[in-house]
């Protein structure tokens, strides 16, 4: 579910294991198999990387803990329950910007991006979260598609002060880019 942090991007159960929220309990069963091949720690080239290492242990146990919850269907019955309330929840949304209206900041090792909330305070995301999404952001400051396919993708920030949560959409970036 949403963590409790300034955005909403953790993704579900379902995008965990890349199956469809109408899936059955088969294809679960098989994207499951397939996650768990990709996310397993021993797999790994990079083990002596201690930060790629826990990356990869958190991807582990997040294809562990969807696969708990998504083959028993009172469990999956009740987490369905669950996202649907906090869609509903992050439908309270004041407005929607795009992401060509923020400012990009290098914050050191990476890039923020940030629009003014009216309280004063403002909304952020880290160039780190938008490439999850396939959104990239250059040392400069461009922002590139990684794919077309990252054009559905939107996310809930949240200020940073107040309740007030707002809709980043990538729509207004033309024309489509790849690295």
């Amino acid at each position: 579910m949403p963590l409790s942090s300034n955005i909403s991007t953790q993704k579900t159960h379902y995008e965990v294991l890349s199956v469809n929220e109408g899936a059955t309990y088969d294809e679960v069963r098989a994207g499951y198999r397939a996650a768990i091949l990709n996310a397993h720690p021993d797999k790994s080239q990079a083990k002596l990387d201690s930060l790629v290492s826990s990356v990869e242990h958190g991807e582990f146990f997040s294809v562990q803990k969807a696969w708990e919850v998504l083959r028993d269907p009172k469990s999956r019955t009740e987490y369905d329950k669950q996202l649907q309330t906090s869609r509903q929840n992050s439908a309270n949304i004041a407005y929607e910007i795009e992401i060509e209206e923020m400012t990009v900041e290098s914050t050191g090792d990476a890039m923020e991006l940030m629009y003014p909330c009216r309280c004063g305070d403002h909304f952020s995301i880290l160039s780190s979260d938008l490439a999850e999404m396939g959104i990239l952001v250059d040392d400069d400051g461009e922002i590139y598609f990684q794919s077309s396919d990252c054009v559905s993708a939107s996310v809930v920030l949240s200020c940073g002060s107040c309740s007030l949560k707002t809709r980043l959409s990538p729509y207004g970036l033309y024309p489509f880019e790849s690295f």
